[in-house]
């Protein structure tokens, strides 16, 4: 929701990063990667190298990695 409201005449960028229309930067982060990026270090490293190839963060494709 917070992605399409705020990118509506902004920009997208990389790791849930983007300018919206008055050029103010935000970060949309799910909850839940706080605890992907914790634990078992393989999985957080895998999370991790899966975000930094993505502009808007897929849950699903986060989980799985």
């Amino acid at each position: 929701y917070f992605w399409s409201k705020l990118t509506d005449g902004g920009e997208e960028s990389m790791c849930g990063w983007l300018k919206d229309k008055y050029g103010v930067s935000w970060q949309i982060v799910p909850a839940i990667l706080g605890n992907l990026m914790t634990g078992n270090p393989e999985k957080a490293n895998r999370a991790m190298q899966a975000l930094l190839q993505m502009k808007k963060l897929d849950i699903g494709k986060l989980q799985s990695a």
